[in-house]
C-alpha cells in the first residue's frame, strides 16, 4: 500500500487506546546522510555531541551499534543526565529536526486521531530519542537506560539494550502494563534488527527497509513504504535562494514605483507585497497552490488571519495568498533581518518584544485601531515557527485583538512549507506549497471561561485539516 491506502486502512481499522502504534526510530528519522568519514564518529576521544549525532546515523546493524555502545562508555561518562538531555534538546533543533519523516508526522498524527497507543522505541538513549518525540507530542518513549552512579553516568547502559529482543521484551512490558493488544497493533520499522519487534505486533509495516528486512516483508507479505529523506540545501538551492532575494529586492522596489504616483502609502505597501511575493516565488522555483476556502482571502474583510508557521518564507507565502489591505505581526528579532525587516517595516508591520509582556501589549494596543480602520492583519498564533508539522499550542492574544475590534478570525492553514524551508533555515528548495483558507470564525461572544476551550478548539481545526486535507 502507498502512504494514503495506509492512513485510509487506519481510519477504517480497529480504534481505541488498546490498539498501539509503535514507531522505531528509524522510521521517524531518516538517519541523514552519513558523512565519508563516518568512521571517525566512533573515534575514541570523541564529544558527547558527536557520539549522540553518531549513534542516530548509524544503528542498522549489529556491529553499529557495538560501536555505538563502545564511544559512548568513553564519551557520555562523567556527565550528568540533566546535561544530556539539553544537550540532547539542543541537538535536535539543531540538526535532528530537519530529517523527521513528514510521512512519519502523518501516520503518527492519523494513529492518535484513532485513538491508539502511540510508542516510540529505540535501542538509543533517551537524550536522543525523547526530543523528538516531544516535538512529536508521542506520549510513551522505550530506549536503552543508561546506568548512574551518584547521578553521574558510567557510560554503560543500566539493565538489557533495548537492541533486537530487547526491543521486543520492552514493547511486550509496556503493553503488558498498559493492556495493549498486540494482534491489533501496528508496527513501522525499518531494519532487519527490529524483525522480532515487527513479528509481535499483528500489522508490521516496513519502512525504508535495509535489503534483509525487505526480504522479509516480502515472504510474510507485510506492508511496505517508502519515505523521502529530507535533504540538506544543494548549491543549486543557494543559487535559487540568493536569486529570489533579488527578486524579492526588484519585485518590492517595482511595487513602490508602480504606485508612487499615488502618494499613498497603502498603495505602495500593496503593490510591493504583490510584485515582491510574485517574483520571489517564481525566482525560487516554489508553485503556490490554494486548496479550499479562496474566497476567504477577500472577505470578510477586515479580519485577522491566522497561519501556522513553519517557514522564515511564511512572510512571502501569506502576504501573496491574501493579496492586498493586510499587514502583519512580527517578532522584534526580524527589524534585524537585513532584507525582510526594513520591506516589513514599509507594509506597517507591527513589531514584538516578546521577551517583556508589558511591552508587548502596548505594541498591540495600535492594531485593534488599525482593524477598525479596515487594514487587515496577519498573526501566527503558534508565536514561533514550529520545529515539525505539529501544529503548536495557540497564544491567545490574536484573538483578544479580534473580539476588541470586533472582527472575525480566519484560519490559514499551510502545508509543506517546512519543506520548502527548514525552520532555521534562510535556504528553499523548489516545491509546492499548499494553502488552505477556512470559514470565518466570530469571536466577539466568547466569555473570559470558555475563551481556552474556544482557542484549543480553532487550533483543533487546523489538526483536522492538516490530517484530512482538502484537494
Amino acid at each position: 500500500m502507498n502512504l494514503t491506502e495506509t492512513l485510509a486502512a487506519i481510519r477504517s481499522g480497529p480504534q481505541g487506546p488498546r490498539v498501539a502504534a509503535v514507531f522505531d526510530f528509524g522510521a521517524v528519522v531518516d538517519g541523514f546522510a552519513r558523512p565519508r568519514l563516518y568512521r571517525t564518529f566512533f573515534r575514541r576521544g570523541a564529544g558527547a555531541a558527536t557520539t549522540l549525532l553518531g549513534g542516530i546515523r548509524s544503528g542498522r546493524t549489529d556491529a553499529e551499534y557495538r560501536r555505538f555502545l563502545q564511544q559512548a562508555s568513553f564519551a557520555l561518562a562523567g556527565r550528568t543526565a540533566e546535561d544530556l538531555d539539553q544537550l540532547g534538546a539542543a541537538l535536535f533543533k539543531s540538526t535532528v529536526y530537519g530529517h523527521i519523516y513528514p510521512e512519519a508526522w502523518q501516520l503518527i498524527r492519523t494513529h492518535r486521531a484513532a485513538g491508539h497507543t502511540v510508542v516510540l522505541v529505540s535501542s538509543l538513549t533517551r537524550f536522543q530519542v525523547a526530543p523528538a518525540a516531544a516535538a512529536l507530542d508521542i506520549p510513551h518513549v522505550l530506549c536503552t537506560p543508561m546506568a548512574t552512579v551518584d547521578n553521574l553516568l558510567t557510560g554503560y547502559a543500566e539493565g538489557k539494550t533495548l537492541w533486537r529482543n530487547g526491543k521486543a521484551d520492552a514493547v511486550r512490558a509496556f503493553a503488558d502494563a498498559h493492556d495493549l493488544d498486540l494482534a491489533e497493533s501496528y508496527g513501522y520499522a525499518d531494519a532487519a534488527a527490529d524483525l522480532p519487534l515487527l513479528t509481535l505486533l499483528g500489522r508490521a509495516t516496513a519502512v525504508n527497509p535495509d535489503r534483509g528486512l525487505a526480504a522479509t516483508a516480502a515472504e510474510r507479505q507485510w506492508s511496505a513504504l517508502t519515505f523521502r529523506p529530507r535533504r540538506a540545501p544543494r548549491p543549486a538551492d543557494y543559487a535559487r535562494t540568493a536569486a529570489g532575494f533579488l527578486a524579492l529586492l526588484g519585485g518590492a522596489c517595482t511595487g513602490v514605483l508602480s504606485k508612487s504616483y499615488t502618494r499613498r502609502r497603502r498603495d505602495m505597501a500593496d503593490a510591493l507585497m504583490a510584485h515582491g511575493t510574485s517574483a520571489t516565488l517564481a525566482a525560487l522555483g516554489v508553485r503556490l497552490r490554494v486548496t479550499a476556502g479562496a474566497e476567504y482571502a477577500s472577505a470578510p474583510r477586515p479580519a485577522v488571519f491566522l497561519f501556522n508557521h513553519q517557514s522564515q518564507f511564511d512572510v512571502i507565502i501569506v502576504p501573496k495568498v491574501l493579496g492586498g489591505g493586510v499587514t502583519g505581526i512580527g517578532k522584534q528579532e526580524l527589524t534585524k533581518n537585513p532584507v525582510f525587516g526594513p520591506l516589513m517595516r514599509f507594509v506597517g508591520v507591527t513589531f514584538i518584544d516578546r521577551r517583556d509582556s508589558a511591552k508587548t501589549r502596548a505594541a498591540l494596543a495600535p492594531v485593534v485601531a488599525t482593524l477598525r480602520a479596515g487594514l487587515s492583519i496577519a498573526i501566527a498564533p503558534e508565536g514561533t515557527r514550529s520545529y515539525t508539522p505539529e501544529v503548536g499550542p495557540f497564544k491567545k492574544g490574536a484573538f483578544h485583538i479580534a473580539q476588541q475590534a470586533g472582527v472575525p478570525v480566519i484560519p490559514v492553514v499551510i502545508r509543506n512549507a517546512g519543506e520548502i524551508s527548514w525552520r532555521n533555515s534562510m535556504v528553499a528548495r523548489r516545491g509546492t506549497v499548499e494553502v488552505a483558507l477556512l470559514p470565518p470564525i466570530e469571536v466577539g461572544a466568547w466569555t473570559p471561561a470558555e475563551f481556552d476551550a474556544q482557542v484549543a478548539a480553532v487550533r483543533q481545526r487546523y489538526i483536522d485539516t492538516m490530517l484530512n486535507w482538502p484537494e
